[in-house]
């Protein structure tokens, strides 16, 4: 197993401004760096305090590459129906260059109905745009004199310059959050894949994961060094219960913060987006101790979570994992404290 940090910035304005939470998220990727963890990664997100602060991850990578020389860069991810292929390819590419090669591109649907709402995008088109988007940038970065008519966009022959660092181009994962069938997808394309699994029960995980890799076996795809990575809300304390009772606090934050972002799903309906409708509730169903009794949360001391970390092996494999040790108002050092006693008590016993 292999464990990077996930930065997603679930915070609002009365809690830390934005020029705060980057300076913090900065000053963690260099940390991470320093104590051998493998990658950072951050989402698209706008508008809400899910997220919000995030509209281009590719502009706070090129920061983390500026100031790492080793640690890998994660779009956890960004979200072609937002962008024009043209545009995503490109930056995407400088980050390449300007990491040397440290970038692994994940793309993403979104299921925000506020931010579909602002770009003023059918959601019913976001499967079409998603793969549209994603197979045009790959041509981009592989080819020259791509000519593209598709459904959205119309161009070339253009040749992308820079050039992607890596060669065809940066290894590509895909989100999926609930069906089979995205899987599937992912695996005959060769595509790594994505997951946060704390919204999905351990069987159907464990479903949807052997049918994505036996569709990628299958269709001849070789093997990738992180073909599968997951994200799990982490806090660690050597007190056992100052770990439940601070884990507890900072996940609740983080899902109060998913629950308004989601609040329109109950007014929504998209056939892209089948039993969405069903989230807004589900989320009001949240239960701190359930997900911590079914390993969908890493709290508690570097013991306990060592074996929540072999039940989770045991389930899904060799994964990477993504740990988020950020949460709204929580202060750097108690998120730079989690690192440290992970890195210290966690990393050797999976290394």
């Amino acid at each position: 197993m292999r464990f990077g940090i996930n930065l997603p910035p679930n915070v609002s304005p009365a809690e830390k401004d934005g020029a705060q939470v980057f300076e913090e998220f900065l000053q963690l990727s260099e940390l991470a760096e320093e104590l051998g963890y493998h990658h950072v990664k951050t989402v698209e997100h706008y508008f809400t305090h899910y997220g919000g602060y995030s509209p281009d991850p590719v502009t706070f990578l090129a920061a983390v590459a500026a100031r790492t020389s080793r640690i890998r860069l994660v779009t956890g991810a960004v979200l072609p129906v937002f962008s024009h292929p043209l545009k995503l390819a490109g930056k995407l590419a400088m980050l390449d260059n300007i990491s040397r090669g440290r970038l692994d591109v994940g793309f993403g649907r979104a299921f925000l109905p506020d931010e579909f709402e602002a770009f003023q995008i059918p959601m019913d088109e976001s499967r079409e745009r998603f793969d549209e988007g994603v197979e045009a940038c790959r041509r981009l970065w592989a080819e020259e004199d791509v000519v593209w008519a598709g459904r959205f966009h119309q161009f070339g022959p253009v040749t992308m310059l820079p050039r992607p660092y890596q060669r065809p181009h940066p290894p590509t994962l895909v989100a999926t959050a609930r069906t089979p069938e995205s899987c599937e997808a992912a695996g005959r394309a060769g595509h790594g894949l994505m997951m946060v699994p704390s919204i999905n029960k351990v069987e159907n995980v464990r479903d949807m994961l052997a049918l994505y890799r036996k569709t990628y076996a299958d269709a001849g795809h070789p093997p990738l060094e992180d073909q599968v990575q997951m994200t799990y809300h982490t806090y660690l304390h050597e007190d056992a219960d100052e770990a439940y009772r601070l884990g507890k606090a900072h996940a609740e934050n983080t899902h109060e913060k998913l629950v308004g972002a989601i609040a329109k799903w109950a007014q929504t309906r998209s056939e892209a987006y089948r039993g969405y409708e069903q989230i807004a509730q589900k989320a009001k169903e949240h239960d701190f101790d359930q997900q911590l009794k079914e390993n969908k949360v890493l709290v508690g001391t570097p013991g306990q979570v060592i074996e929540q970390l072999e039940q989770i092996r045991e389930w899904f494999g060799e994964i990477t994992i993504g740990l988020t040790v950020v949460a709204g108002s929580m202060p750097v050092a108690e998120s730079a404290r989690s690192l440290r006693l992970f890195a210290e008590k966690v990393l050797p016993h999976f290394e």
